[in-house]
């Protein structure tokens, strides 16, 4: 039996919510010397190119749909990544909002010869769900809140869109 028109969700309401480990993702990727800088260390634009893929595949796997980096928040490097080493990417949706969600990104260096990990940089990415067809922003499902840790960021993540909107809407002003 096919499904009618009317039986597909047409709001967030509708959607199933979904806990964050639905949407937890893991790349990993070994450092070649055409990553590098004369220093030996990776560049830090490829890690920005890994991070908005990790994020990407965070908020597909949640929204279940093509997605676009709507905007970068925040992006600290804390310590480098040596040539040799493998760089690891860990990323979730942090909260959802109607059309867009914020993706928490962590990335670690592990010393091949020693097992050392060492977290390298943490970013937060904003990405917009976009509908298949329309090519337009679509409603994304809400969020299960299982942990502490997992309320602690999605409580963050709303203080992080405030100020980004504050910083739009002043922008937007500084123009008029």
């Amino acid at each position: 039996m096919s499904k009618k028109r009317e039986d597909v969700p047409r709001n967030e309401s509708a959607l199933k919510a979904k806990p964050i480990s639905a949407s937890r993702s893991e790349i990993a990727e070994g450092v070649l010397p055409a990553m590098t800088n004369r220093l030996g260390k990776l560049l830090g634009g490829h890690v920005m190119h890994l991070v908005d893929i990790a994020a990407a595949m965070a908020a597909s796997r949640h929204s279940n749909s093509y997605v676009v980096t709507a905007s970068v928040d925040y992006i600290d490097f804390r310590n480098p990544i040596n040539i040799g080493e493998i760089v690891i990417l860990k990323s979730q949706v942090n909260r959802v909002f109607h059309t867009s969600m914020e993706v928490g990104v962590k990335v670690f260096s592990e010393n091949t010869l020693t097992g050392e990990r060492k977290h390298t940089t943490t970013a937060y990415v904003t990405f917009v769900a976009i509908d298949a067809v329309t090519k337009e922003p679509r409603p994304v499902a809400p969020l299960i809140l299982k942990t502490a840790d997992e309320k602690r960021r999605w409580q963050e993540a709303g203080a992080r869109r405030k100020a980004r909107l504050a910083l739009r809407y002043r922008k937007r002003q500084e123009k008029d």
